[in-house]
């Protein structure tokens, strides 16, 4: 939301070219709101949480199809104060079960958590038309309660095609950051994570829609970006420091050691020739290195290679002889996306 002027959301959204939705609330009054554009909406949303009540049925009932309705004439279809429906219909918001046609709610609501419980209670408002008043029914006007003005309607229903929606979003990523790393897809809050959409990804690679490389320093080797991107990239790149990793197989005829010559000596100084070794089964490892510059790259490449099948799962339990969470190999290795378990670091492909 920091990238839109406050106007410019509420036209996109009056316009019904962009939904907003709730996907969880916070402490106070806040939650977290997801911006989508309304034709892609039941792919990209995530899927709504589940709220009981009878209020809350009563609602989404009475917003079923593509109704829009004020909350006055919302909360004329259900038996509740105004209080209990504002509840309600935020409950059902956060939810991701209803939203509204402007995004003005959201910064009200937001505003009114700073005011005091005993503030004076808003006064009925004047009838515009004073001749016409005595047709009104009769009891006083009621004022719409803070935070609810506009129409209320349902969110669309989501798409029930897993593949569909991997695809959508992983679309989306692309075209919204360029290069998407895991940590972009972590601060997106996907459902799934990065292993939900690293297939599509990978399939995109692989059909020439995007490039996977190392892109960016310091943020993994699994890094997929347009083909536009990688260009703009390459146009201030600069001569890398380091060689980029390469995983090969111990029975690879293009790796020498092992077979035609003996495992070298771990050397005084590092020479970034050769790095890791995985011994057989994949629960221990070597180093031929020290320096986090030669480590890091090397773990990525690895880390790549699991994700990608060529190793299959991969649990590692000691490096250089030594529980591998206490070294610096173990550090690089949960960069790469390994994960702690009771006996070491693991990977799933």
């Amino acid at each position: 939301m920091a990238d839109y002027s406050p106007a410019l959301l509420d036209e996109l959204t009056i316009a019904g070219e962009v939904l907003w939705a709730g996907a969880g609330a916070l402490s106070g009054n806040d939650g977290w709101i997801v911006l989508t554009p309304a034709d892609a909406a039941p792919a990209l949303l995530p899927d709504p949480l589940e709220v009981a009540g009878e209020l809350h049925e009563a609602l989404r009932a009475a917003l079923h199809g593509d109704q829009a309705l004020f909350f006055r004439a919302l909360a004329d279809r259900a038996d509740a104060t105004d209080a209990d429906m504002a509840t309600a219909v935020w409950d059902l918001v956060w939810s991701g079960w209803l939203t509204n046609d402007t995004i003005a709610p959201v910064r009200t609501l937001l505003g009114s958590g700073t005011r005091t419980a005993h503030r004076r209670a808003p006064r009925p408002p004047r009838a515009r038309y004073g001749r016409y008043s005595g047709l009104a029914a009769p009891g006083p006007a009621r004022a719409v309660p803070t935070a609810m003005a506009g129409r209320w309607s349902r969110l669309p229903a989501r798409e029930p095609d897993a593949t569909h929606r991997s695809l959508a979003i992983a679309e989306a990523l692309l075209d919204r950051h360029g290069i998407v790393t895991r940590g972009a897809v972590t601060a997106e809050r996907v459902p799934g994570g990065f292993a939900a959409v690293y297939p599509v990804l990978k399939a995109a690679e692989e059909a020439g829609r995007a490039r996977r490389g190392y892109f960016v320093d310091g943020l993994g080797a699994a890094q997929f970006a347009l083909p536009g991107a990688v260009d703009r990239l390459r146009s201030h790149a600069r001569e890398p420091d380091v060689a980029p990793a390469l995983v090969l197989a111990a029975t690879d005829p293009a790796n020498p050691y092992g077979a035609a010559l003996p495992w070298p000596e771990r050397p005084a100084g590092d020479d970034g020739k050769r790095v890791l070794y995985v011994e057989r089964g994949g629960r221990t490892l070597l180093s031929f290195a020290e320096d986090a510059g030669l480590l890091q790259p090397a773990a990525d490449a690895l880390a790549l290679a699991v994700r990608d099948g060529a190793l299959g799962k991969l649990s590692v339990e000691r490096a250089d002889g030594a529980p591998v969470v206490t070294s610096p190999l173990g550090e690089a290795l949960e960069a790469a996306g390994f994960r702690p378990t009771p006996r070491g670091l693991r990977l799933r492909g």
